[in-house]
């Protein structure tokens, strides 16, 4: 085999085995992600989100632990890579509707965010999660 059909065999595999990896990357939300939510930047909460993909639809939970609590809704909008999820967070001993609508950032990047407004009751806030890896 000639030297540039060597080079172009070389680069076509090489293509090739990154696409395979990239494909299994997965579901962009799969994954437990971690971060805060605050009206200012000093007074944060810390929070956990951990998600799942059964090839249907997203599922997961808030806070898991003692606290934790079930994802009633989780929708990404793939054609604008925006988040939407709802739980009934438990939160000093009393249960709280909790929305969060977001983006992700650095989609392509293992440890990409969702970034945006967190409504917990009647307290409204930004929050930022970073996927774990």
């Amino acid at each position: 085999m000639s030297r540039p059909a060597t080079l172009t065999l070389s680069l076509l595999l090489m293509s090739a085995m990154a696409a395979l990896l990239a494909a299994q990357e997965g579901h962009p939300l799969v994954g437990s992600w971690h971060g805060n939510w605050g009206a200012n930047a000093q007074n944060r909460t810390d929070i956990t989100v951990v998600m799942f993909f059964d090839g249907k639809e997203v599922s997961g939970m808030l806070n898991p632990g003692l606290d934790a609590s079930k994802l009633q809704k989780a929708t990404l909008d793939p054609s604008n890579w925006t988040v939407r999820f709802e739980a009934d967070a438990k939160v000093n001993g009393s249960t709280v509707h909790v929305v969060a609508e977001g983006k992700i950032e650095n989609l392509t990047n293992v440890r990409r965010a969702i970034v945006g407004t967190w409504t917990q009751g009647n307290a409204k806030g930004e929050f930022r999660l970073v996927r774990d890896n």
